[in-house]
């Protein structure tokens, strides 16, 4: 079993956080351009769970596409996208405060003071939750240079 000291450095040499292979440039992490891997971003704040969303509920925002699971979750998101839409650019908190990029798995989330974040996994997910307002101070700090890096 990991500790936490030996799960946190192993993420600081970790190649998932190092340098990403994706495309980092840009500001919304995105795989095959579709946004949170194509997860409705409204749904985690309804129905508190991440649902997949549909092609058929679909727009372009920030250069990706975000798929939703109702007209009504489409409609809610164009109204206020900044208000759903995951911190960081959907990349993983944690990597953020740790001042690196990681892609992230849409069941590893969390809704802190009304904003979605997204981690690496479920087991970072536990980690950044030890100290979610200081992993966001930290994050907060990197995300405006991280990409620019």
């Amino acid at each position: 079993m990991l500790t936490r000291l030996t799960l946190i450095g192993l993420l600081a040499v970790s190649p998932l956080f190092a340098r990403p292979a994706f495309a980092a440039s840009a500001e919304i992490f995105n795989v095959d351009g579709i946004a949170i891997r194509g997860t409705d971003p409204v749904a985690y704040f309804d129905q508190m769970a991440p649902v997949v969303g549909s092609s058929d509920h679909s727009l372009m925002w920030k250069g990706a596409e975000w798929q939703f699971s109702s007209a009504e979750n489409l409609k809610n998101f164009k109204a206020n996208p900044m208000a759903y839409a995951p911190q960081y650019g959907g990349y993983c908190a944690f990597a953020l405060s740790k001042g690196a990029l990681a892609t992230t798995d849409p069941d590893a989330w969390t809704i802190y003071e009304g904003k979605l974040y997204l981690n690496y996994s479920a087991n970072v997910r536990k980690i950044w939750s030890q100290n979610i307002p200081g992993n966001i101070a930290l994050a907060d700090a990197n995300w405006p240079t991280i990409l620019g890096a």
